[in-house]
């Protein structure tokens, strides 16, 4: 029996697949959500199902739900958001990383499922948010074997989604879009339903956006009426805050169905006294508050439906997964950005984990779903480190794609490439995965050595080759030309090699380092806007752009005030000719910058 499993920011699940199709399985609870949140216990605290740990149980769920809210230092929650970084969190005193954190969840469904079904579980199907990287899915996989199972796949949650509607409904001929806004994470698919098949054409989305960021932005706004900033209440009174983020979350679900809610605000130990100030918020004055969270969400919708080369009439069904789609705010946004309304046929919380039942069918090679067929895409766009001729000098740290983001997988794509020195015999091949057009904005995976090249004049060719398969695996080939001899890497690099923020600082850091010299600040704005629209083209538009950008480098180098300011048109011309207006989008980097 392989076990579907959602292992989501705020709530976890599991289903199994049986002959009338998945199950969702309930917890020792009777239900069959179980919260992501871990907590240590006291060694003297005797908890029912709490596991042995040296310095106090741990345990999962409701039970540690609860102590967030009266004893925040011994809980852990949202650290899905962590996965793939090296960054740990620390339970009274001790220290766990993300995917330690998540197997403790893990081994509660594995536990869960078990007691259900009467025998051992050893295999799952695990979901992750289909813009998860490579370090944060294999991540997510060390969860797994941390929680004593394998992990036969790593599906993307929009794709899950699209299973569990493909199997109710496998004739349908129709173009869908899965919107799937999580507690943490915000995820946008463009997919085709026929005959039994399911096609994935495009994703997009953003890693750390999600229900959780509701509530933050409601709290710091109820703080702020009380003269406090959310930050720093939260070094200072971490009690006051830990109640009152439970309170922001029942008024968040209250205003589904209320026009009004009242939150009172706990003093510094948490208590709500009669005295306790309290804000009213409406519905209306909510959707104010959550605004730039509404214009998050829509980028990624954009990218996904430009990327699959569709226009919102063109979508038959937009269908809403996730529990905070359950917010009016956020239907009602999107009824009007996609001009039609979202449809809701399954429990936005289960509609993922009965999919990765369905998919742990499929590999089971169940007869129940032996007409269903599914296609995936790769997330994100893998290439090589080059460097470049721009005028007469050589310029290292470029990107250079060679399998581009919302490719059908499995697949294998080939390039070509070419020595940059006299007599080279080696290289280097360095693969990246991102979609910005410098390498030190990108995620590196890994590297390749390539040897025994002829020697000879600079432009000895070198062929390389990348390999992606359904489970994720990425296998680099690199030979030189007239040489039998292949080098071969499947890439095995270590979750946790570059925490976010270190890659937040080598973005920051690249903002403001220059090149080549620039005396006029609109080349400076004209590259920084080229460069930052390279992730936001469509593949099908990349070359265009980038031989724009490529020119307008080579002229400043030249020196020469016509060729720039004739290359500084041309590159105006491209952005109009991809429908890209230059002052709308200078405008739209400070809003940005704002939130």
């Amino acid at each position: 029996m392989i076990l579907g499993i959602d292992l989501g920011t705020t709530n976890s699940l599991c289903a199994v697949f049986e002959e009338s199709g998945p199950r969702l399985v309930k917890n020792s609870l009777g239900e069959v959500l179980t919260p992501s949140v871990v907590a240590v216990l006291d060694n003297d605290v005797k908890e029912p199902g709490a596991e042995k740990n040296p310095s106090g149980q741990v345990v999962v769920g409701a039970a540690a739900r609860e102590l967030r809210v009266t004893q925040p230092e011994r809980c852990a929650s949202c650290f899905k958001r962590l996965m793939g970084s090296k960054e740990k969190v620390s339970i009274a005193g001790q220290e766990f990383t993300a995917p330690e954190l998540s197997s403790f969840v893990l081994r509660s469904l594995k536990a869960d499922a078990e007691n259900d079904l009467g025998e051992e579980i050893t295999e799952a199907v695990i979901t992750v948010p289909a813009y998860f990287n490579e370090q944060q899915r294999r991540a997510t996989k060390l969860a797994g074997e941390l929680a004593g199972l394998k992990v036969r796949r790593i599906i993307n949650e929009p794709t899950a989604a699209a299973l569990t509607y493909g199997f109710h409904d496998r004739h349908g001929e129709k173009y869908l879009l899965v919107v799937d806004l999580g507690g943490g994470t915000f995820d946008v698919t463009l997919m085709e339903v026929f005959e039994g098949t399911i096609e994935i054409v495009s994703t997009a989305g953003e890693s750390f956006l999600g229900g959780e960021d509701f509530t933050d932005r409601l709290m710091a706004e109820v703080l702020q009426h009380h003269g406090k900033q959310l930050e720093l209440a939260e070094l200072q009174e971490p009690l006051l805050v830990a109640r009152l983020r439970q309170l922001c979350e029942t008024a968040k679900r209250q205003l589904a169905s209320q026009q009004e809610v009242s939150i009172r605000v706990p003093d510094a130990a948490g208590e709500l006294t009669e005295d306790a100030v309290q804000v009213s918020v409406t519905r209306e004055e909510y959707a104010e508050i959550v605004k730039p969270l509404m214009k998050r969400i829509a980028g990624p919708i954009g990218k996904a439906l430009r990327d699959g080369d569709c226009q919102p009439e063109g979508i038959d069904e937009v269908i809403l997964v996730g529990g905070a789609t359950r917010m009016p705010v956020v239907r009602e946004f999107l009824q009007q950005y996609l001009e039609q309304e979202p449809l809701v046929k399954y429990n936005p919380d289960e509609v993922v984990c009965l999919g990765a039942a369905v998919q742990a069918a499929l590999m089971a090679d169940d007869r129940a779903v032996e007409d269903l067929v599914m296609t995936d895409v790769c997330p994100h766009t893998l290439g090589v480190n080059t460097v470049k001729q721009l005028g007469t000098q050589t310029k290292e740290g470029y990107y250079t794609p060679i399998i581009h983001r919302n490719t059908t997988i499995p697949t294998s794509r080939e390039e070509r490439f070419s020595t940059v020195q006299p007599n080279q015999t080696h290289v280097v091949v360095e693969v990246y995965q991102g979609e910005q057009r410098r390498v030190e904005n990108n995620l590196k995976l890994g590297e390749l050595a390539v040897k025994g090249i002829p020697p000879g004049p600079a432009g000895q060719e070198i062929f390389i080759r990348f390999s992606y398969d359904v489970s994720g695996l990425i296998e680099v080939e690199a030979y030189a030309a007239g040489r039998e001899e292949k080098f071969r890497t499947v890439l095995t690099t270590e979750a946790g090699e570059l925490t976010e923020s270190e890659i937040a600082e080598a973005i920051e850091r690249m903002q403001g380092l220059k090149y080549y010299p620039r005396e006029d600040m609109q080349n400076q704005r004209l590259l920084r806007l080229g460069e930052r629209l390279m992730g936001e083209v469509s593949p099908f538009h990349r070359e265009e752009l980038e031989v724009a950008i490529d020119h307008l480098e080579a002229s400043m180098n030249s020196g020469d005030r016509e060729q720039v300011e004739a290359a500084q048109e041309h590159l105006r011309m491209v952005f109009s000719t991809l429908g890209l207006s230059e002052e709308d989008e200078s405008s739209g980097d400070d809003e940005g910058a704002s939130t």
